[in-house]
């Protein structure tokens, strides 16, 4: 019976723990989308709700706080490259939220530290890979993949 209710409890954590990035009054806000009330009744493993997770958006992050309010430095930074690339339509889960969801994701992915970003459901590291990324241009290319066109490539034209 507490396992029932521990992931009943898990499950309406998760349901509000995503936020994605929207324009509101020309403004970028985070505000959380609730997932259905059939998502919210699972039962499935982490792990299996993790596969799902990462895969239902091109780019997810995992992190500490939301993208209008990073609660670390390192997760700012990811939110801030994003935003740079023009990225504003991902999936950003608030792993302060729910501590099984924080300790879960270290281990699906087999990484120690928050933030984790996933890019078509594929692990690419925390923020020192996401930054090194950046900075040799390799972002650029994978958002390619991805069908998302960077804001840089369009700030190199008209810097010229």
């Amino acid at each position: 019976m507490n396992n029932l209710i521990r992931l009943t409890v898990r499950c309406f954590r998760l349901s509000s723990s995503v936020y994605l990035p929207r324009k509101v009054d020309g403004q970028n806000v985070s505000l959380p989308i609730l997932k259905s009330s059939a998502r919210l009744m699972c039962s499935a493993p982490l792990q299996t709700d993790l596969g799902d997770m990462v895969k239902k958006d091109k780019v997810v992050v995992f992190m500490k706080g939301t993208p209008a309010q990073p609660m670390c430095g390192f997760s700012n930074a990811v939110v801030q490259i994003l935003r740079m690339h023009g990225v504003n339509e991902y999936a950003a889960y608030n792993v302060l939220d729910d501590q099984d969801l924080r300790q879960g994701v270290k281990d699906f992915s087999n990484w120690p530290t928050i933030p984790q970003i996933f890019l078509n459901g594929e692990f690419v590291g925390g923020c020192d890979i996401f930054l090194q990324m950046h900075q040799n241009g390799d972002l650029v290319e994978e958002l390619q993949k991805l069908g998302i066109r960077s804001a840089l490539l369009d700030a190199e034209k008209e810097s010229k």
